[in-house]
């Protein structure tokens, strides 16, 4: 009896996940979690979302950094097929980030010689672990629109307009990019809807057992820090160790920029005290796989240190 009870105390307990940028960087790739980032789409674009495959634009390019931050998808719809970009890195210029990164989506999927009617059209979606412009809400929403300079009417189609589009198309929005920024940081805890799990889900890494969003749950069973194995616990602690870093060095860069007053000499040590805690962390983490049996590949891979470093351990 006794166990039963520890049993239904625990399954009531909130199961810890991964943070949302790791999963997309080495899980949600995987064709078999494909229903993690279905339900997420599906409740953020208000409509059914079934991924049909990865497309290989960002994913597979030689820069590591750029290969772990955006996933491109091609999706099926009610309205059809369309592409979907997701992306999770930090940049100062990000808005021209994702402009970029839509008019090369759609360049890159019209085959040379098709009628321009046959671009598909692109959502992208920003998960922002990071501050980024000026307003309040935790969720924002861009689309084109023409609007009458003189009216402020709303420009729509024609019917043989509508007829080209084969009932795909509304309105002229429709055919253009729509862009939807995630604040994470933003969000306070507060569950109004389904689509707030999973910004409970982005913001905790953690996942209630009473959410019912859509793949909501799949994401506690399939992204469980518990049932990572040694290897990928490793490397999960490795990165999060990077984000702390590379979060601290970048308050520093606003203290030593903004904040009057304050010597330069301790701002430095700051930050030499930083990359030493880095270094001894990764060292620490290098030391255990070596004990372990793994190899120097693989500690370099996980760690990020040289095969100069590993010999001295």
């Amino acid at each position: 009896m006794q166990d039963e009870l520890n049993q239904n105390t625990l399954s009531k307990k909130e199961t810890k996940v991964v943070r949302f940028d790791w999963a997309v960087k080495y899980f949600l790739r995987n064709k078999a979690n494909f229903d993690v980032l279905e339900g997420f789409l599906s409740e953020l674009l208000r409509t059914d979302i079934k991924i049909d495959q990865l497309l290989e634009s960002e994913s597979t390019p030689t820069h590591e950094k750029a290969k772990l931050t955006r996933v491109d998808l091609l999706a099926d719809t009610d309205k059809g097929k369309v592409i979907i970009e997701v992306q999770v890195e930090r940049e100062a210029d990000y808005l021209s980030r994702i402009l970029f990164g839509t008019s090369k989506a759609i360049c890159d999927y019209l085959e040379k010689g098709e009628d321009y009617y046959k671009v598909q059209k692109v959502y992208s979606v920003s998960i922002l672990y990071f501050d980024m412009g000026h307003g309040s809400d935790y969720l924002y929403k861009g689309l084109t629109e023409f609007r009458g300079l003189h009216n402020h009417d709303l420009l729509g189609l024609s019917d043989s307009e509508k007829k080209i589009y084969q009932h795909q198309v509304d309105t002229t929005s429709d055919i253009f990019p729509e862009y939807y920024l995630v604040k994470v940081n933003q969000f306070r805890n507060s569950i109004k809807e389904k689509l707030d799990e999973w910004m409970y889900f982005f913001k905790n890494s953690s996942v209630k057992p009473e959410f019912t969003a859509k793949g909501i749950q799949s994401a506690a069973e399939k992204l469980s820090v518990i049932k990572m194995d040694a290897q990928e616990r490793l490397a999960y602690d490795s990165y999060m160790l990077d984000l702390s870093y590379e979060s601290s060095m970048l308050d520093t860069r606003f203290i030593e920029g903004e904040a009057i007053g304050i010597e330069k000499g301790k701002i430095e040590g700051k930050i030499e005290g930083k990359i030493e805690g880095k270094i001894e962390g990764k060292i620490e983490i290098g030391k255990t796989l070596k004990t372990k049996g793994f190899s120097y590949s693989e500690i370099t891979e996980i760690t990020g240190l040289s095969l100069d470093e590993l010999e001295k351990l």
